[in-house]
Parts: structure tokens; C-alpha cells; sequence
């Protein structure tokens, strides 16, 4: 397989949000599952695109998945921090798990941030079962930040967020 990384198109941001979508309900982390009001999140790639850089992972004119790359802060960061960018909405397609697309997007997302002009460090959150992308940031040399744990919805107490961070 020749993965490549490149920026989303326009036309592929329907798929895209698809197959992100489909990847967090599979996976089973929306807590509302169908009714979850993040699914919308998810799906409306066009929105993050124009806040953003969304990349997506092709083999051929066959598109695996995506992430959302925030370089310097805006209406798309979690918990970046001044000098950070930030890693959302990481998503491979089911069938075509396995096979790298998902840690060539996130070696993506290094190399923006390396390039981007006063970043000192890129972070992240993540669930805690999503195992196989922990597994993919521990070995790129991310580290756990306990202290920068988060809750999203706050009156849930079960939902928090890991994050990671690595030091450009």
C-alpha cells in the first residue's frame, strides 16, 4: 500500500466525515451513540477545514481517514496552549485498519508542527480505550500529561479525556 498525506478537498469532505463519524461509533465512543450531539461534530469537516487543516490519509483514490490539525490555537483547540499545536478528530476507516494511515497522519501532524513558526510542543486528548492510538503516540515519543486530563461534558463524571503532548 502507498499511503499518502495530503490536504482534504472539498469534495471529500462528505466521505470524510463519514468515515470519521463511522470510526467513533464503531469504536463505540460516543456516548449517545446515533443521538450523541458530537456525531454532527464529526461529520461537518467542512467546518473544520475553514478553522483549521484537515489531512487525510488516500491509497490511490481510496481515502482511509483523516485528522485535524490545529496549528496555533482558534475555535478548533481543546487544550492547546500558547507555543502548541493540537491533533483532533484522528479517524481511520475500518478496512483500512492495520496497514499505517493512522500513524502516517499523526507523523503528518508532527511535521506541521515542527514547521509552524514559534511551536515548542503538539498535543492531544484521547480516550481511554482508544488502546492501538495510544500505542501509536507512545511510540512517536508522546508522553501522558495526567495533569492536563479533561472532561468535555462535565456533569458526566466517567468521560475523561488522556492527553498527551511531545516536545518539539
Amino acid at each position: 500500500m502507498d499511503i499518502v498525506i495530503r490536504q482534504a478537498r472539498p469534495a471529500e469532505y462528505e466521505a470524510l466525515g463519514e468515515i470519521t463519524a463511522q470510526a467513533y461509533l464503531q469504536d463505540g465512543l460516543l456516548d449517545f451513540g446515533e443521538h450523541d450531539e458530537y456525531l454532527g461534530v464529526l461529520k461537518d469537516v467542512a467546518r473544520r477545514a475553514a478553522a483549521a487543516e484537515v489531512l487525510v490519509a488516500t491509497d490511490g483514490d481510496k481515502l482511509l481517514g483523516g485528522v485535524t490539525f490545529v496549528p496555533s490555537g482558534g475555535p478548533m483547540a481543546d487544550i492547546a496552549r500558547s507555543g502548541e499545536a493540537e491533533i483532533r478528530m484522528l479517524a481511520v476507516d475500518h478496512t483500512a485498519r492495520g496497514r499505517g494511515a493512522g500513524e502516517a497522519l499523526v507523523r503528518a501532524c508532527v511535521e506541521r508542527a515542527r514547521a509552524t513558526e514559534g511551536c515548542v510542543r503538539i498535543v492531544l486528548s484521547s480516550q481511554r480505550t482508544m488502546h492501538g492510538a495510544h500505542r501509536i503516540y507512545e511510540r512517536l515519543g508522546f508522553v501522558r500529561t495526567p495533569d492536563r486530563d479533561w472532561n468535555p461534558i462535565p456533569h458526566l463524571t466517567d468521560i475523561t479525556l488522556l492527553t498527551y503532548e511531545l516536545t518539539l
